[in-house]
């Protein structure tokens, strides 16, 4: 699952790429976007701040009510329960990532593996979104089964889609949105590095 990735692109730069109205848009980006962090996220045409997570709502040991946890991949095989299937069928995103991000290594030990495209400086991943008590505007991005590439690190991978399928995913009919969540078939560069995953967050 993919629980870290980088945005490297300014708004006016996402804004070209994805043909997104930026006006209006101030948020202040992180590089590297974690769980429970906001980022930009294309929705109705407008590049919009969201945070990255549906809010779950916990309990403690004794009932108490504890801080909501960041539900931040969504399975597709996962995308008929109550909890996905409004936001999926009604409110769909492309979500903005110059490269995404997997542990490898032992327990202890696990260092961040990147993934990206070679050709182009963005990649255009699925999401879907819905607006939350908690935390407002909030999105969570789609997973499936690895390609063959991936699947050396992790054996599920982000929705990629390609220009020529965003269209559909936002706009199309949840049957023909659901076609879409394949296991990518471009060529993704990876970068095996000696990053620790677990690093202080900037």
């Amino acid at each position: 699952m993919c629980n870290l990735y980088k945005l490297k692109a300014s708004p006016a730069e996402i804004g070209d790429f994805f043909d997104a109205e930026v006006e209006g848009f101030s948020a202040n980006m992180a590089g590297e976007v974690y769980p429970g962090y906001p980022s930009a996220v294309v929705a109705g045409g407008q590049l919009q701040s969201m945070n990255w997570g549906f809010p779950l709502q916990r309990k403690g040991a004794k009932g108490q009510a504890l801080k909501p946890k960041p539900v931040n991949n969504t399975r597709t095989d996962k995308l008929k329960s109550y909890f996905w299937r409004s936001s999926f069928e009604n409110r769909r995103c492309l979500i903005p990532v110059s490269s995404f991000a997997e542990a490898q290594g032992p327990k202890g030990a696990m260092t961040r593996t990147w993934m990206s495209s070679p050709d182009n400086r963005l990649l255009a991943m699925a999401g879907i979104w819905r607006d939350s008590d908690e935390w407002g505007l909030s999105y969570s991005m789609l997973m499936t089964a690895a390609n063959d590439q991936v699947a050396h690190v992790h054996n599920r991978m982000p929705v990629i889609l390609l220009r020529e399928q965003w269209s559909e995913w936002l706009d199309g009919s949840p049957h023909q949105a659901f076609d879409l969540c394949q296991p990518f078939d471009g060529h993704l560069q990876i970068d095996r590095t000696d990053e620790p995953w677990f690093k202080r967050r900037s």
